[in-house]
């Protein structure tokens, strides 16, 4: 119950906050693609938390703990958290003040996209069940190179560039799918730094990197 309680908690707080950064900069409720959006991201996010209660309460503990110890971890969380708030709010105060949103069929687009990156996200979460929120290695944990992890390194870093980069496009905003593509600038740096800790903690991924040569993209990146 107080793993549950925490997990409604962070939930709740999560609801209010993004509604806040999208609703109030675009001055009513009235946002359908804000609408969209909070459906889109909150009512899977509760479905998946309320399975994991059930299922496997040791994985939503892990996925709960977000106290990073790295510090360069530090700055990409401080990056990542100014990237959503000027995100959200231009998105809002485009729709308010008309400015350069997107046509509806990009809305819909962006919509399939999430989704699918969503799915991606949660794939991934079943075939590593030591993906954390912070970087640290757990004691007697393995390198996982099967699954997606056969063809790129961080899958679940992969599904969230789609993931992040789809926001903008389900909420209408030209404005704030530039600020968006700021992330994959982010991740970069949060792997290179991941990279460094799995190297040096988790045995046989020095190994693992040698095999797949892809962090994000099968022959791209």
């Amino acid at each position: 119950m107080k793993l549950f309680f925490e997990a409604m908690v962070k939930f709740a707080l999560g609801v209010v906050l993004t509604a806040v950064l999208v609703f109030l900069p675009a001055g009513t409720l009235n946002y359908m693609q804000g609408i969209l959006f909070m459906l889109l991201l909150f009512v899977p996010m509760f479905l998946a938390g309320i399975v994991l209660v059930v299922c496997n309460p040791a994985l939503l503990k892990k996925r709960l703990d977000n106290k990073e110890k790295e510090s360069d971890q530090k700055i990409v969380v401080a990056l990542s958290g100014v990237m959503f708030i000027l995100g959200f709010i231009l998105a809002g105060l485009s729709f308010r003040f008309n400015f350069l949103m997107l046509p509806k069929w990009v809305t819909w687009v962006g919509a399939v996209i999430f989704v699918s990156s969503y799915i991606n996200y949660g794939i991934v979460l079943k075939q590593n069940t030591y993906l954390f929120r912070t970087v640290k290695v757990e004691e007697g944990q393995k390198v996982i190179d099967s699954g997606f992890y056969r063809y790129v390194r961080h899958p679940m870093y992969a599904a969230t560039v789609f993931l992040f980069l789809s926001i903008p496009l389900v909420l209408g905003s030209a404005i704030s799918f530039v600020i968006f593509l700021s992330y994959p600038f982010v991740i970069a740096k949060r792997i290179a730094n991941e990279e460094k800790v799995l190297e040096k903690e988790l045995p046989g991924y020095a190994e693992y990197k040698k095999k797949v040569k892809y962090k994000l993209i099968p022959f791209i990146w």
